[in-house]
Protein backbone atom coordinates (compact mmCIF):
# COMPACT_ATOMS: atom_id res chain seq x y z
CA UNK A 1 0.00 0.00 0.00
CA UNK A 2 2.92 2.62 0.62
CA UNK A 3 4.21 1.60 -2.53
CA UNK A 4 1.13 2.64 -4.20
CA UNK A 5 1.22 5.82 -2.03
CA UNK A 6 4.38 6.88 -3.38
CA UNK A 7 3.70 6.48 -6.92
CA UNK A 8 0.42 8.46 -6.54
CA UNK A 9 2.57 11.08 -4.92
CA UNK A 10 5.49 10.68 -7.46
CA UNK A 11 3.48 11.04 -10.44
CA UNK A 12 1.42 14.35 -9.09
CA UNK A 13 4.80 15.90 -8.39
CA UNK A 14 6.30 15.44 -11.71
CA UNK A 15 3.03 16.44 -13.78
CA UNK A 16 3.73 19.87 -15.16
CA UNK A 17 1.46 22.83 -13.34
CA UNK A 18 -1.71 23.66 -14.71
CA UNK A 19 -2.53 27.19 -16.26
CA UNK A 20 -4.76 29.21 -14.16
CA UNK A 21 -8.30 29.06 -16.60
CA UNK A 22 -11.20 31.98 -16.04
CA UNK A 23 -13.89 32.08 -18.65
CA UNK A 24 -12.88 34.40 -21.52
CA UNK A 25 -16.01 36.39 -21.61
CA UNK A 26 -15.81 37.78 -18.53
CA UNK A 27 -11.70 37.99 -18.53
CA UNK A 28 -10.77 38.25 -22.14
CA UNK A 29 -13.23 39.91 -23.85
CA UNK A 30 -14.06 44.02 -23.05
CA UNK A 31 -17.75 45.14 -22.74
CA UNK A 32 -18.33 48.12 -25.06
CA UNK A 33 -21.39 50.43 -25.90
CA UNK A 34 -20.24 49.95 -29.48
CA UNK A 35 -18.63 53.06 -30.24
CA UNK A 36 -14.63 52.12 -31.84
CA UNK A 37 -14.07 56.17 -31.70
CA UNK A 38 -14.44 55.82 -27.85
CA UNK A 39 -12.68 52.67 -27.60
CA UNK A 40 -9.37 54.13 -29.39
CA UNK A 41 -9.73 56.84 -27.22
CA UNK A 42 -9.98 54.68 -24.09
CA UNK A 43 -6.50 52.67 -25.30
CA UNK A 44 -4.66 55.88 -26.15
CA UNK A 45 -5.35 57.12 -22.24
CA UNK A 46 -4.35 53.50 -20.91
CA UNK A 47 -1.28 53.45 -22.87
CA UNK A 48 -2.37 50.35 -25.20
CA UNK A 49 -1.25 49.69 -28.52
CA UNK A 50 -4.66 48.99 -30.25
CA UNK A 51 -8.18 47.70 -30.34
CA UNK A 52 -8.38 43.61 -31.43
CA UNK A 53 -11.56 42.44 -31.95
CA UNK A 54 -12.36 38.60 -32.44
CA UNK A 55 -15.38 38.12 -35.12
CA UNK A 56 -16.93 35.01 -34.08
CA UNK A 57 -19.99 33.19 -35.18
CA UNK A 58 -22.66 31.47 -33.30
CA UNK A 59 -22.07 27.38 -33.56
CA UNK A 60 -18.12 27.85 -34.79
CA UNK A 61 -15.89 25.09 -33.82
CA UNK A 62 -12.72 26.59 -33.96
CA UNK A 63 -14.37 29.74 -32.01
CA UNK A 64 -15.31 27.65 -28.79
CA UNK A 65 -11.57 25.77 -29.74
CA UNK A 66 -9.87 28.97 -28.73
CA UNK A 67 -12.20 29.97 -26.23
CA UNK A 68 -11.97 26.83 -24.20
CA UNK A 69 -7.98 26.13 -24.79
CA UNK A 70 -6.49 29.68 -25.53
CA UNK A 71 -8.09 32.37 -24.49
CA UNK A 72 -9.41 31.06 -21.20
CA UNK A 73 -5.91 30.72 -19.76
CA UNK A 74 -4.68 34.26 -17.21
CA UNK A 75 -2.06 34.43 -18.90
CA UNK A 76 -3.04 35.39 -22.05
CA UNK A 77 -6.05 37.25 -20.46
CA UNK A 78 -4.14 39.24 -18.22
CA UNK A 79 -0.92 40.19 -21.17
CA UNK A 80 -3.22 40.54 -24.09
CA UNK A 81 -5.51 43.27 -21.77
CA UNK A 82 -2.73 45.42 -21.00
CA UNK A 83 -1.91 45.87 -24.38
CA UNK A 84 -4.82 46.25 -26.15
CA UNK A 85 -8.92 46.77 -26.13
CA UNK A 86 -10.37 43.60 -26.88
CA UNK A 87 -14.09 42.34 -27.89
CA UNK A 88 -16.29 40.08 -29.85
CA UNK A 89 -18.15 40.87 -32.78
CA UNK A 90 -20.94 38.35 -34.43
CA UNK A 91 -20.18 38.27 -38.26
CA UNK A 92 -23.92 37.71 -38.39
CA UNK A 93 -24.59 40.21 -36.25
CA UNK A 94 -27.14 43.04 -36.24
CA UNK A 95 -26.07 44.64 -33.15
CA UNK A 96 -25.82 48.64 -34.00
CA UNK A 97 -22.25 50.50 -33.52
CA UNK A 98 -20.07 52.95 -34.92
CA UNK A 99 -16.63 52.00 -36.65
CA UNK A 100 -13.33 53.74 -36.04
CA UNK A 101 -14.45 57.13 -37.64
CA UNK A 102 -17.90 57.08 -36.30
CA UNK A 103 -20.06 56.07 -38.82
CA UNK A 104 -23.07 54.34 -37.63
CA UNK A 105 -23.56 50.50 -38.74
CA UNK A 106 -23.63 46.93 -37.53
CA UNK A 107 -21.59 44.26 -36.22
CA UNK A 108 -22.36 42.46 -39.73
CA UNK A 109 -21.58 45.27 -42.22
CA UNK A 110 -18.38 45.73 -40.15
CA UNK A 111 -17.20 42.17 -40.18
CA UNK A 112 -17.80 42.42 -43.92
CA UNK A 113 -16.28 46.00 -44.89
CA UNK A 114 -13.17 44.37 -42.62
CA UNK A 115 -13.24 40.79 -44.78
CA UNK A 116 -13.64 38.92 -41.72
CA UNK A 117 -15.51 35.86 -43.63
CA UNK A 118 -14.20 33.07 -41.72
CA UNK A 119 -14.26 32.66 -38.20
CA UNK A 120 -12.66 32.89 -36.05
CA UNK A 121 -10.77 36.19 -37.51
CA UNK A 122 -8.54 38.15 -35.16
CA UNK A 123 -7.99 41.76 -36.38
CA UNK A 124 -5.55 44.11 -34.66
CA UNK A 125 -6.25 48.10 -35.21
CA UNK A 126 -4.08 50.43 -34.32
CA UNK A 127 -4.80 53.45 -32.39
CA UNK A 128 -5.88 55.36 -35.12
CA UNK A 129 -8.48 52.51 -36.38
CA UNK A 130 -6.65 51.09 -38.82
CA UNK A 131 -6.42 47.42 -39.72
CA UNK A 132 -2.51 46.19 -39.16
CA UNK A 133 -2.72 42.80 -38.30
CA UNK A 134 -5.02 39.55 -39.23
CA UNK A 135 -4.90 36.03 -38.09
CA UNK A 136 -7.55 33.78 -39.40
CA UNK A 137 -8.68 30.89 -37.81
CA UNK A 138 -7.50 29.04 -34.42
CA UNK A 139 -3.95 29.20 -33.05
CA UNK A 140 -2.27 25.94 -32.16
CA UNK A 141 -1.18 26.62 -28.68
CA UNK A 142 -1.37 29.70 -26.64
CA UNK A 143 2.26 30.33 -26.79
CA UNK A 144 1.71 30.74 -30.46
CA UNK A 145 -1.54 33.50 -29.89
CA UNK A 146 1.01 35.39 -27.47
CA UNK A 147 3.78 35.56 -30.13
CA UNK A 148 0.95 37.13 -32.02
CA UNK A 149 0.12 39.70 -29.47
CA UNK A 150 3.71 40.38 -29.33
CA UNK A 151 4.22 40.22 -33.24
CA UNK A 152 1.77 43.44 -32.99
CA UNK A 153 3.15 44.96 -29.79
CA UNK A 154 6.32 45.19 -30.94
CA UNK A 155 5.55 46.65 -34.45
CA UNK A 156 7.06 43.96 -36.02
CA UNK A 157 4.18 43.72 -38.51
CA UNK A 158 5.18 46.47 -40.33
CA UNK A 159 8.53 45.24 -41.90
CA UNK A 160 7.68 41.19 -41.71
CA UNK A 161 4.80 38.72 -42.36
CA UNK A 162 4.05 36.88 -38.81
CA UNK A 163 4.90 33.18 -40.25
CA UNK A 164 8.43 34.89 -40.46
CA UNK A 165 8.37 36.20 -37.14
CA UNK A 166 7.27 33.64 -35.81
CA UNK A 167 9.79 31.16 -37.79
CA UNK A 168 12.30 33.60 -36.44
CA UNK A 169 10.92 33.77 -32.93
CA UNK A 170 11.36 29.91 -32.91
CA UNK A 171 15.18 29.93 -33.84
CA UNK A 172 15.42 32.67 -30.85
Amino acid sequence: MRALALAFMLFFAFQPARAEVRDPESHFFMTTLGDFRDELATARKEGQQGVLIMFEMEECPFCARMKGTVLNRAEVQDWFRRHFRIFVMDVKGDAEMNDFEGRATTGKAFALANRARATPTFLFFDLEGKPVARFTGATQTPEEFMLLGQYVAEGAYKTQPFNVYKTQAGKR
